[in-house]
């Protein structure tokens, strides 16, 4: 059975030494984004950025800045799930980088610079320059995570 989406969505923005924390994501929609995630049962939007912190990439928040929200039409694998309504957070966090093996298909510190070439990747992707099989063997950025990145001046 398919979960219903509940068209709620965080994502955390964790940097070290001038790097970003980026996932690759195993699952459907491809590429690379910062660890994210459903509320879902989660009473808050920062509670759910905490949860999807230590899922995702075993690290624990520490504090949490809201510097974005917004509803964005996004794809994901949930049924319904056409769009969320997004809270991106500055966060803080501490622990060893543990990736989940079943959410994952690698976890790392990234410079601005490699983030910019991945949303290249990504932009040559929305002009159909690049098919969906070579988008699955080598992606850029998530879309909505190219969105965001912008957004936010960080590409």
């Amino acid at each position: 059975m398919t979960k219903q989406c509940d068209h709620t969505s965080v994502g955390m923005l964790v940097w070290r030494d001038e790097k970003l924390l980026l996932i690759e994501r195993a699952k459907y929609p491809f590429g690379f984004a910062v660890p994210a995630g459903h509320v879902d049962a989660d009473q808050t939007f920062e509670a759910a950025a905490t949860r999807e912190l230590k899922e995702e990439v075993g690290l624990d928040a520490q504090t949490l800045e809201l510097i974005g929200e917004k509803r964005k039409e996004n794809p994901c694998r949930r049924e319904n799930g056409t769009w969320h309504y997004w809270k991106i957070y500055k966060v803080s966090a501490q622990g060893e980088l543990r990736r989940s093996e079943d959410e994952t298909k690698r976890a790392g510190w990234y410079t601005p610079e490699q983030v910019r070439q991945l949303g290249k990747r990504t932009e040559e992707y929305l002009e159909h320059r690049i098919s969906e099989d070579d988008w699955a063997k080598s992606p850029g950025l998530e879309p909505v995570m190219h969105e965001w990145l912008k957004e936010l001046n960080i590409i």
